[in-house]
């Protein structure tokens, strides 16, 4: 650091401030720092933390193990020793002894393993070598043979013979590389599958099957000693031939998108419902609208999740367009029409009722309500509303007002429409059809001006109550007598009385405004409307639009009379009604004729009655403006910046909001609950979810680090506790884990028994790994903690655990410590698979849902390899149990 004389440069003691991260000793040194530990303890590979030498027992670490050949470590602190291939463990549990599978046993012929390790024997006509391996010809049988008046041909016999004794598999194999066989002409030299024998007729060399068609492979083939691998691009897995590649569908799993879901091959896309925003690449966050341009809106804007509205001053009430505000000439805010209105009246002996639904909406605030339900039964019909025939008994749509018996004004009124139970058929009627419930939710306002001296607030609820009443028996009568009508932005409508087809019968009834699309419910995209009669969703007529989803009416364009015409067929959006003012310009009502905004002032939407000015006195390059990067500002802001119309500079975007282009005066609103790591971001990617992610279960679970898939934020820590159920275990599979390592392991994930850094510690990593890994836990419970720096940042990790029944413990971890579970890339893509994961989480949590399973699934889900794998181990784990 600087010295006060501003010239010198002092050491800087890390050592005062958090122990310089040391868990135990900080050492300073000129210009750095050192971690030390405890006796007992050693330095992790991160530098700074230390893990504890098992006190309970020896630790394979501590070089003191006394194991002649491999140290293991064991469960509860202890080591255990194993021999090579070919060597047994002696009684006393560390040494070695040979056996005849290794070498022959150092034998020359014949080999027999005792107690005391191998014994040697020779062929007849030989004996043994006083160093009690080699063997060596019999001197009688030698001068038998000398004695004999033999021919030249009796010699050269004898030359085969000898010759024929010495070359024996079991002397040195016979020289074969692999497998060798005795025959009357001498030794036979073969290979395995996967080698082929050289000239020589002793030597083996592999077969490299890559080179043929690649092995057969679909992506990748690599060549191993005898044999070889197959493996597929990012995004494929292998199927359980070991050969062919499939696409993997990742929409298929859970969790893998917010909102919606598209499968590409080789990997996926997520897509977010209308009025959120994606960030990290799988997760959909509230755009709040209101952080660009005021959300476009006039005078107030407030944003709302999924969407957002503009509202209006006192004195003023909102333009058709949603946007504008136009001042209310002669009438006052409380006179507007109410949203809905109940009327019924005399009909024929009986009441008729109509509930009518007005585009228009004004809200008023000094209000109560009274909020009530009523259900309606009727035995026969279909959920779904159609257009309205010939009104029975030639009932028009307005009543006569002398014969109204209940004229209502609503704030709100919900209508939903359930499909009950079915009716059982009578005898003879072929089938039985379902009953249908109709549910309306009303909301009545009681206005606080209402309130006199001789009534107060309670008796004008009570009053209000006691209307709703009655306006409810009269709509129940009316109803049962099928004189119920509905009227929505002038359309008038019936439901549907017909019962449903054959083929509909065994499928639910959608709700309002949804379609069947393979036996499946699903909502009219916006442009279209639900037709009732047609039972489908159709495109809105010209001389109409629809914003919305789900809907059973399109609204009429605003425009008197509704003469114009629609630029589409499918008006899914107001800007698509005929006539209106094009960015750029505006108008009194949003229609043409038009004027060019003025200079200074832009306009990006259609069917405006204002211009918005650019402000700070800036003027436009030309008039008609349709953005603020035409205002003509002092400077041009690069992304990351926004223009201070006040002091005319550029300024950083403040932290939780991003701008990714030139020249403009505003920032964007991350989405949701994110927000940045810094000010002056240029990109949504840098909105980041703080919330530390995961679901703890007590046989499954998983944890994952803020954000993910998408990159963690800085400055984070998060704090599990993985607590099973007594007599339980843990076991986790970290699948692939991606931490920085250029900033000295500044963040690292830590899992061990507390919180107390001298707990026994089972996993630790400040680096990436893209090769998984499964462990058991060291520990009955797991304390975990994942901690990030101010520095780099990167994608984290998601880790599944699983707890098991402590008696399969030697079984679990006699899987996870064998090397065949990682050596293929195959068994690799099993530990990184979810869905596999899943399958054999669900199986170790409870060892009975493995009969879930067939064999054919099993065979159809795993490699052939690793189904061997744990067939040896559990039949080996079973067998005592015999």
């Amino acid at each position: 650091m600087l010295a006060h004389d501003g010239h010198n440069c002092l050491d800087v003691d890390e050592c005062l401030e958090n122990n310089g991260g040391c868990q135990h000793t900080c050492v300073n040194v000129m210009g750095s720092y050192e971690c030390c530990c405890k006796e007992g303890f050693f330095l992790s590979d991160n530098q700074h933390t230390c893990i504890h030498r098992s006190e309970e027992g020896l630790s394979c670490m501590n070089k003191d193990h006394g194991c002649s050949h491999i140290c293991k470590e064991a469960p509860r602190g202890s080591v255990a020793c194993e021999c090579r291939p070919g060597f047994e463990l002696a009684k006393n549990q560390r040494d070695c002894i040979l056996t005849c599978n290794h070498g022959n046993g150092g034998c020359q012929h014949s080999c027999e393993d005792t107690a005391d390790g191998p014994e040697c024997s020779c062929h007849p006509q030989y004996k043994m070598h006083t160093d009690g391996r080699s063997c060596l010809e019999r001197e009688d049988t030698v001068l038998e043979v000398t004695e004999s008046n033999a021919t030249s041909v009796v010699d050269g016999d004898k030359r085969v013979k000898r010759r024929l004794l010495m070359e024996t598999c079991a002397v040195n194999n016979g020289g074969c590389d692999r497998t060798c066989k005795d025959t009357s002409t001498g030794v036979h030299c073969s290979c395995p599958v996967g080698f082929t024998l050289q000239l020589d007729g002793k030597t083996c060399k592999d077969i490299d099957e890559c080179q043929t068609r690649n092995g057969g492979c679909d992506h990748f083939c690599k060549n191993t000693v005898g044999s070889f691998d197959c493996s597929c691009k990012k995004g494929f897995k292998l199927l359980t031939n070991e050969k062919s590649c499939q696409d993997m569908d990742e929409c298929s799993l859970d969790r893998t998108c917010d909102h919606s879901c598209i499968n590409h091959p080789g990997t996926f896309a997520c897509a977010c419902n209308r009025g959120y925003t994606l960030y990290g690449f799988t997760h959909c966050g509230d755009t709040n609208e209101c952080s660009v341009n005021n959300g476009g809106c006039q005078q107030v804007c407030v944003n709302t999740v999924g969407s957002y509205e503009c509202q209006c001053h006192p004195g003023y009430k909102l333009h058709w367009n949603k946007k504008d505000c136009v001042e209310v000439k002669g009438l006052l805010p409380t006179s507007v029409s109410p949203r809905v209105s109940l009327h019924c009246g005399k009909s024929g002996g009986g009441d008729g009722c109509f509930l009518r639904c007005h585009s228009g909406i004004h809200l008023s605030s000094d209000v109560d309500t009274v909020r009530t339900s009523v259900t309606f039964k009727l035995n026969e019909g279909k959920c779904s509303l159609k257009k309205a025939e010939l009104f029975p008994e030639g009932l028009r749509p307005a009543l006569p007002e002398k014969h109204s018996s209940v004229k209502e004004s609503f704030r709100y009124v919900n209508l939903t429409c359930s499909s009950g139970k079915q009716v059982p058929g009578a005898p003879g009627r072929p089938s039985a059809s379902k009953e249908m419930f109709i549910t309306v939710e009303f909301e009545l306002e009681t206005n606080q001006k209402e309130v006199t001296a001789s009534c107060d607030l309670s008796c004008i609820v009570k009053r209000t109550e006691k209307r709703l009443r009655k306006a409810i028996r009269t709509l129940r009568k009316a109803v049962h007598r099928e004189q119920f009508h509905l009227q929505l932005s002038g359309m008038n409508l019936d439901v549907a009385k017909k019962p449903p087809r054959t083929s509909e019968r065994q499928a639910e009834s959608c709700g309002v405004g949804q379609g069947h699309v393979e036996n499946q419910c699903v909502s009219c995209r916006a442009g279209t409307y639900y037709d009732g009669a047609q039972e489908r969703c159709i495109l809105c007529p010209n001389g109409t639009f629809q914003n919305e989803e789900g809907q059973i009416t399109c609204e009429p364009c605003p425009r008197p009379g509704n003469s114009w015409a629609l630029k589409t067929p499918e008006a899914w959006n107001m800007s698509e009604c005929g006539g209106l003012c094009q960015p750029g310009e505006y108008s009194a009502d949003g229609f043409a004729p038009c004027q060019l905004c003025a200079l200074g002032t832009f306009q990006p939407e259609a069917g405006r009655t204002s211009c918005f000015p650019c402000g700070g006195g800036l003027p436009t390059k030309h008039q008609g403006a349709t953005s603020f990067q035409d205002c003509e500002t002092r400077v041009q802001c690069s992304p990351g910046h926004f223009y201070n119309t006040t002091t005319h500079r550029c300024i950083r975007c403040p932290a939780g909001t991003f701008q990714p282009e030139f020249g403009k005066d505003n920032c964007v609103s991350c989405p949701g609950n994110t927000t940045t790591d810094f000010d002056g971001s240029t990109n949504i990617t840098q909105c980041k979810n703080r919330r530390c992610g995961g679901e703890l279960g007590d046989f499954t679970g998983y944890i994952e680090s803020p954000n993910y898939p998408g990159n963690y934020p800085a400055n984070t820590e998060c704090t599990w506790t993985i607590n099973p159920p007594p007599k339980r275990r843990i076991l986790i599979v970290v699948p692939e884990i991606f931490l920085p390592i250029e900033d000295d392991c500044g963040d690292y994930l830590v899992m061990r028994k507390t919180s107390s850094s001298n707990s026994v510690t089972t996993y630790e990593t400040c680096q990436t790994y893209e090769r998984p890994i499964a462990f058991t836990s060291r520990s009955k419970k797991l304390w975990i903690q994942f901690k990030s720096n101010e520095g780099n940042s990167a994608r984290g990790f998601q880790v599944p655990y699983v707890t098991y029944d402590e008696d399969y413990q030697e079984l679990i971890e006699d899987i996870v410590r064998d090397g065949r579970l990682y050596a293929s890339e195959n068994h690799q893509e099993i530990l990184k698979d979810k869905k596999l994961i899943k399958a054999l989480f669900d199986v170790l949590a409870h060892p009975q849902n493995y009969f879930k399973y067939t064999a054919q699934e099993s065979r159809e889900m795993f490699p052939r390899s690793f189904i061997r794998l744990l067939r040896s181990k559990v039949s080996r784990f079973l067998r005592p149990y015999k």
